[in-house]
């Protein structure tokens, strides 16, 4: 059974999520940005565990801890894998640090302007791997490339389609519709989401909740109902490819909105830094998204 206190941290807690999840699509971008190269690995597991690695490093650093990072998004092979000897969900949460698993294996091509996420194989298998390895919660990427609101439609009922079955083994599903932020009317397929949504939160059974992870609206406070709702219990911000500085000052108009950022959290971060330097650029780097999170204008 989850910790009340942590989940009670996750629901109120001051604090950020940390998106350590990085794909097998964008694992050596993230990789490049942080100063390996494509030529230090011939093959994908060497790959991964390059990447692997760095996670743990970041992980592993006196800055990310419990105080400022209320949980860390993981990508399966990462929940699979070890830090300093023990399952990783198991060494973040003697950090003060829940886990979340990414559980979506990609996109399918776009149609009525929307990417769903591809079938999900043995999704009850990795579920229960998941909360053995004490894994809270999960996390499933769709994206909204323009305003349509039949693909919009189909973005939210596929989400909480899947959200039920993750509540159903006993885990927190966070929903990630991700509106991209070069979308064509970008403020119209935000407010249209927002009322697709509300109407399936309003159809929730029981006391169940969920979490969302959104774009960083174009217009601050759009998201204030979904915020309100009694059946959310957070809603994420992703940085959708803004740099740091405009996802951070975008984030500090937008209420009740805390980060759950990826290369905005990494960026800076680089192979050849000794520890302490290393550190004090991740640490600056949360400080900043922190207040971003906590602060608002």
């Amino acid at each position: 059974m989850t910790d009340p206190v942590m989940m009670a941290q996750l629901r109120g807690g001051a604090g950020i999520f940390a998106a350590l999840d990085q794909s097998g699509g964008s694992t050596a971008a993230t990789l490049e940005s942080y100063g390996i190269s494509e030529d230090c690995w011939t093959d994908d597991e060497q790959m991964f565990d390059h990447i692997h690695q760095m996670r743990v490093r970041v992980m592993a650093a006196p800055s990310f801890t419990g105080r400022s990072v209320l949980a860390a998004i993981l990508f399966e092979d990462t929940m699979n894998r070890e830090a300093d000897g023990q399952p990783v969900p198991g060494y973040l949460s003697r950090r003060g640090i829940a886990s979340f698993l990414k559980i979506d294996k990609g996109l399918e091509p776009e149609r009525d302007g929307v990417q769903l996420m591809r079938p999900l194989d043995d999704l009850d298998g990795l579920l229960g791997r998941a909360t053995s390895l004490g894994v809270v919660g999960t996390k499933m990427r769709s994206v909204i490339r323009r305003l349509d609101p039949v693909g919009i439609a189909a973005v939210v009922e596929q989400q909480f389609r899947l959200a039920e079955r993750v509540i159903d083994a006993g885990l927190l599903p966070i929903l990630e519709p991700e509106v991209s932020i070069g979308a064509p009317n970008r403020v119209e397929a935000e407010r249209t989401l927002v009322e697709e949504i509300a109407d399936r939160l309003d159809a929730l059974t029981g006391r169940h909740q969920v979490m969302l992870k959104l774009t960083i609206p174009q217009r601050p406070d759009t998201y204030a109902p979904l915020v309100a709702h009694d059946r959310v219990a957070r809603v994420l911000a992703l940085s959708g490819g803004y740099s740091r500085v405009e996802a951070c000052a975008r984030l500090s108009t937008n209420h009740g909105l805390i980060a759950s950022f990826s290369r905005a959290l990494l960026n800076g971060l680089r192979y050849s830094m000794d520890d302490v330097v290393f550190d004090r650029a991740l640490g600056d780097s949360i400080a900043q998204i922190h207040a971003a999170s906590t602060f608002k204008c």
